[in-house]
C-alpha cells in the first residue's frame, strides 16, 4: 500500500496511535509524517466513507505534507485536496464532500466551520502538526473543539518536536487534544539510535571585545537608572530580566490613567528599559550593524517626537556617547567577532568537502544580512537568506521565493542557508553536514528543531557560537536545562495518564462487580 516501510519505532508508535489519541514527540527528521500516513491509511480502511483532516500552521508546511502523501500512496487510493482561502466557499464545500484526505491550515477550516459550510462529523482522524502551537493558535483550538463535539469516530494525533518544558502547558495541550498516551523518542532512544548518524557537538566561544564593553557600560548605566527609578516608585520588585519587564509593562498598562500618574511614569520607564535591554542584546550577541540600525531608529522616533520616553533616551549623554563610539567602530569596519568565526567555520567545512552544505540559524534578519554579505566575499560559499514573509526593510520572502531557495539548496546552487526561525519547523530542507547556531536560544523547542537538521543520513556537526561573559552563556545553559526538564515533564504526564487509566479501570471493575451482585 505505502511505498516506504516504517522503522521499528515508527511501527510501535503507529500501533499506539491506532488504540488511543496520541501525542507523538519526535525530533525533526525522525519521520513524524510517515507515522501520520500509516495511521491515516488505517482509519480510512477502518471507517470507509469517512475522512482524514491534516492541519499544519503554514501553507508551505501543509503543501509539503500533501506532496509527501501523494508520493507515498497509490494514485487511486484516496482523493486528496488542499484547502486554501483562494478557493471559493461553494467549491470548498464540494471538495470537502468529495475528498478522503483534506490538507489545510487551521484558519481555513475554522472560517468554514464558522460559516457553516460543513461539519467534522465524518472525520475519523484529525492530525495536528506542530501541536505545541495549538494553545496559542485560536483557529487550531476552534477546529479541535468542533471536532471533539461532532466526530462520530474521534481519533486525534498530535505531532511535535517538543511540547515545551512547562508541566502546566504540556498538561493543557494533552487535555485540549484529549490525549490518552504520549509517545516520545530522542536521538538517544535505543530503538532510534541505529537509524541515526554520529552528531559531533562543539561550543565555540568568541571574546567580547574591549571596544564593545565601553558601549555596553554606557547602555548599562541608562538601563540601571530606569530600573532604579522603577524600584524607588515601588513598581518593580526583586530580580529583573526581560520577562519581568514585559510583565510589568502589561500590569502597568492596565493600571494607567490620568489619576494614576505613577503607573503612567512607570510605563514610560519600563518601555525605555526594554529598549535598552534589546540594544545590549544586539551588542552582546548579534552585529554592530544591527545595533546601529536599531539605535538610528530610536533617533528617528525622537526626531518625530513619537514618545517623551524615546526623546529622554536619545538625549541622554550616555546614549549620545555610545552612538558615537559605535559609529567609529563601524567606520573602521569592525564587526562582531561571531561574523568572522562563522565565515572561517563554513570555509573550513567546504575545504573538507566542496559538496558539504551548511545551515546557520540566527534570530535576527539584520544579522542574516551581515552574514550573507561577509560569506559572499568567498566565491566557494554560495549563501542565501531564508526568512519569513513579513516585509521589513525589503527582506521578506514570499512563499514562492522560499520554495525556490529550498530547490536551489537541494541542487547545490546554494550551499549555505542563513535561516531565521522559519527554517526550524518541519519544512523539507535537505540534510546538511553542518548546523551553526549564531546564538544559543533559551527555548528547548527551537533548539531541538534546529539540531534536527543534521546527522540523520550521514555524520553531522553542530556548532554553537557563544560570546564570552554575555547573555549567550546564560541562554546556552538555560536551553540545556529546559530540554532536560522537558523529558522529566513528559514522563510525569505519561505516568499521571497511566495512573488515571488504572484508577478508572479499578472503578469500572468495582461497578461491574456491584452490578453483578
Amino acid at each position: 500500500m505505502v511505498l516506504l516501510q516504517p522503522r521499528e519505532y515508527q511501527r510501535a508508535i503507529v500501533e499506539t496511535c491506532k488504540q488511543q489519541n496520541t501525542l507523538v514527540v519526535l525530533p525533526t527528521g525522525l519521520g513524524k509524517t510517515l507515522i501520520a500516513l500509516f495511521l491515516a491509511v488505517h482509519r480510512l480502511e477502518k471507517f470507509p466513507g469517512e475522512k482524514v483532516l491534516f492541519l499544519a500552521p503554514t501553507r508551505p508546511l501543509i503543501e509539503q505534507h500533501l506532496e509527501y502523501f501523494k508520493n507515498q500512496l497509490p494514485e487511486l487510493f484516496a482523493q486528496m485536496e488542499l484547502f486554501t482561502g483562494n478557493v471559493p466557499p461553494k467549491q470548498r464545500t464540494l471538495l470537502f464532500n468529495q475528498a478522503d484526505i483534506i490538507f489545510s491550515t487551521p484558519q481555513c477550516i475554522a472560517n468554514d466551520l464558522s460559516n457553516g459550510l460543513y461539519s467534522l462529523q465524518n472525520i475519523s482522524l484529525l492530525i495536528i502538526d506542530e501541536a505545541h502551537r495549538c494553545l496559542k493558535n485560536y483557529d487550531y483550538t476552534k477546529v479541535v473543539k468542533s471536532y471533539k463535539e461532532n466526530s462520530l469516530h474521534m481519533r486525534i494525533l498530535g505531532l511535535t518536536a517538543s511540547p515545551g518544558s512547562d508541566l502546566e502547558i504540556v498538561n493543557h495541550i494533552c487535555k485540549h487534544l484529549n490525549i490518552e498516551e504520549i509517545e516520545i523518542r530522542t536521538r538517544d532512544s535505543p530503538d532510534v539510535k541505529e537509524y541515526l548518524q554520529e552528531l559531533e557537538f562543539q561550543k565555540v566561544e568568541v571574546p567580547f571585545p574591549k571596544e564593545f564593553m565601553e558601549i555596553k557600560v554606557l547602555l548599562k548605566r541608562i538601563y540601571d537608572s530606569k530600573i532604579e527609578q522603577l524600584h524607588s516608585r515601588n513598581l518593580l520588585f526583586g530580580p529583573v530580566n526581560k520577562i519581568t519587564l514585559l510583565k510589568t509593562q502589561t500590569r502597568l498598562a492596565s493600571q494607567a490613567s490620568p489619576r494614576n500618574f505613577n503607573a503612567l511614569v512607570g510605563m514610560s520607564l519600563t518601555a525605555q528599559a526594554i529598549k535598552i535591554s534589546h540594544a545590549m542584546e544586539l551588542l552582546e550577541t548579534q552585529t554592530l550593524a544591527g545595533l546601529s540600525d536599531y539605535l538610528q531608529g530610536l533617533v528617528q522616533q525622537a526626531k518625530e517626537k513619537k514618545t517623551k520616553g524615546v526623546q529622554t533616551l536619545v538625549n541622554s549623554s550616555e546614549f549620545q556617547v555610545a552612538l558615537l563610539s559605535l559609529n567609529n567602530l563601524l567606520k573602521n569596519k569592525i564587526e562582531h567577532p561571531k561574523i568572522e568565526e562563522a565565515y572561517v567555520l563554513i570555509e573550513n567545512e567546504l575545504k573538507e568537502n566542496n559538496n558539504n552544505k551548511t545551515i546557520i540559524f540566527t534570530q535576527f534578519r539584520d544579522t542574516a544580512k551581515v552574514l550573507s554579505d561577509r560569506l559572499s566575499q568567498n566565491p566557494e560559499i554560495r549563501p542565501a537568506i531564508f526568512i519569513g514573509q513579513a516585509k521589513k526593510k525589503n527582506l521578506g520572502l514570499s512563499q514562492k521565493e522560499q520554495k525556490a531557495i529550498i530547490e536551489q539548496f537541494k541542487t547545490n546552487e546554494i550551499n549555505t542557508l542563513i535561516a531565521t526561525s522559519i527554517g526550524e519547523e518541519g519544512l523539507d530542507i535537505p540534510e546538511v553536514s553542518l548546523v551553526i547556531f549564531y546564538e544559543p536560544i533559551p527555548s528547548a523547542i527551537r533548539s531541538i528543531q534546529r539540531r534536527g537538521r543534521t546527522a540523520r543520513l550521514s555524520k553531522g556537526k553542530l556548532i554553537i557560537l557563544i560570546t564570552k561573559d554575555t547573555r549567550d552563556v546564560i541562554h546556552h545553559y538555560a536551553s540545556a536545562a529546559r530540554e532536560k526538564k522537558m523529558h522529566t515533564t513528559i514522563h510525569k504526564v505519561k505516568e499521571d495518564m497511566k495512573n488515571e487509566r488504572t484508577e478508572k479501570n479499578n472503578k469500572d471493575k468495582v461497578k461491574t462487580l456491584k452490578d453483578f451482585t
